[in-house]
Order: C-alpha cells, then sequence, then structure tokens
C-alpha cells in the first residue's frame, strides 16, 4: 500500500463512509448498497479501492462478500499525523493561554460607572 493510494482512497466521501460504516463493524456488500444508498456496481467499486489501498480486507460467507475495516493503514496514518497534531495543539494551547491573559487583564480593568 502507498501512501498516495491511501490518501485518494480517503478523498471521496463515499468512500470515508463506507470506512465509516465498517468501523461499526465488518458487513455484507448489499448492506453497504443499502446504508450508502449508492448502486451496487458504484459500490463495488469503492470497495475496490479500498481494498486496494489496503483499508478493507474481503471474505467470502457462502453467496456473500463480506467486508471488515483493516485497522492497520490508518494506524500508520495517525502515526504520520501525530506530529501535526502535536503543532496543532501546542498552539490551540498557547492561544487558550493568550485568551485566558486577555480575560484576566479585562476582569481587573475597573468600571466606568
Amino acid at each position: 500500500m502507498s501512501e498516495a493510494s491511501l490518501w485518494t482512497a480517503l478523498a471521496d466521501p463515499h468512500r470515508r463512509a463506507i470506512v465509516a460504516l465498517l468501523l461499526e463493524r465488518p458487513r455484507p456488500v448489499g448492506e453497504i448498497v443499502e446504508a450508502c444508498g449508492l448502486s451496487q456496481p458504484s459500490t463495488s467499486k469503492h470497495l475496490k479501492v479500498l481494498r486496494d489501498a489496503g483499508l478493507v480486507r474481503v471474505r467470502q460467507d457462502a453467496q456473500r462478500r463480506v467486508y471488515a475495516l483493516d485497522p492497520s493503514p490508518i494506524a500508520e496514518l495517525d502515526a504520520w499525523l501525530d506530529p501535526y497534531r502535536r503543532l496543532w495543539n501546542s498552539s490551540l494551547d498557547a492561544l487558550g493561554r493568550r485568551l485566558d491573559e486577555t480575560s484576566d487583564d479585562t476582569d481587573e480593568t475597573p468600571s466606568k460607572d
């Protein structure tokens, strides 16, 4: 799985909706079709992209194909995003401190009655 294919797979809102469905539990194709409101061929194309990106795996259950989320690529993505999350958190913490300081300054200002 390449990082580019992961981003491409997750760029589409229908595929993100499928990933969200599979986060709850594995589902057969028919259930995914119904939940997403897409045609069966369109859903199958989206599932192929997700499968090629390594985000989902499929197993045969009698006549049904059941799809499940593979958490490994999501974990890799989360690890890649971690430094950016820390950057945003520290920036937001600094903003919060600044807003607290500003709030404290206005609380100490005497009223003009």
